[in-house]
């Protein structure tokens, strides 16, 4: 029999894949903010994060891809500069005081701009600049890498600002992009997977149902605007976790 608390942060685990995975996330950000509110060890967190991270992303990917909600020649110039940086950054435990703070603003930022675009009509698609691509995979694979996080949060405010995919072509482009990245950041860091936590298969069960909610209402039930909506309360989240947990 599973303990209250573990079945309490599972059940914390469970809403937060909904909410990310209706975009196209796979939610590292959630579940890095949830074992820490329940005061997980450090070492724990991170490789734990991305192991929930690779499962619930390639569920998710898959269901995208499927429904057609996916740009391959994106994917694959963003993957070429992002799974060497992802890597790379796996290797780098920075202090948090350097990089959270930033990173919480910008997501902040980022969250409240897709707000406001939910009350316009998305961009002309425009041609993917193959240069840009690659250096926007090789940045964000290093960042995610660093922060234990898949990347998601992000590519999407990126990529759709730039017009490249429309904005539920982005939730399966990322969600692709998170799988390799979050394989190479935890691949960077392999020692860190002897600390993963023996509640591990609990925590899977927990976010691939709700991967399988998520995707379910980011595929059949959000318009584009509702797409919006929820990626700027995703980024606000986020953004307030990385800044205060």
């Amino acid at each position: 029999m599973f303990e209250a608390h573990t079945l309490l942060i599972a059940s914390c685990l469970l809403v937060g894949a909904i909410l990310y995975t209706s975009v196209g996330h796979a939610g590292a950000s959630a579940y890095i903010a949830i074992m820490t509110l329940f005061d997980l060890p450090p070492l724990v967190i991170k490789p734990t994060a991305l192991t929930l991270n690779i499962f619930v992303s390639s569920y998710t990917s898959l269901r995208y891809i499927k429904s057609h909600f996916f740009n391959k020649s994106l994917f694959l110039y963003l993957s070429f500069g992002s799974i060497p940086a992802a890597y790379i950054g796996g290797h780098i435990n920075l202090p948090s005081n350097i990089y959270r703070p930033i990173i919480g603003v910008l997501l902040l930022l980022s969250g409240v701009r897709f707000l406001v675009q939910s009350l316009h009509t998305d961009k002309a698609h425009r041609e993917i600049n193959k240069v840009i691509a690659v250096f926007i995979g090789s940045c964000v694979g290093f960042l995610s890498g660093i922060t234990g996080t898949g990347g998601g949060i992000f590519l999407s405010p990126l990529i759709i600002w730039l017009g490249w995919v429309s904005v539920k072509q982005a939730s399966g482009t990322v969600a692709a992009f998170i799988f390799v990245n979050s394989t190479a950041g935890l691949l960077g860091n392999l020692q860190s997977t002897s600390s993963l936590p023996t509640e591990l298969p609990v925590f899977l069960v927990a976010v691939l149902l709700g991967a399988f909610i998520g995707t379910r209402f980011g595929i059949k039930r959000f318009s584009s605007v509702g797409v919006k909506r929820a990626l700027g309360f995703v980024l606000l989240i986020a953004g307030v976790k990385f800044l205060f947990a």
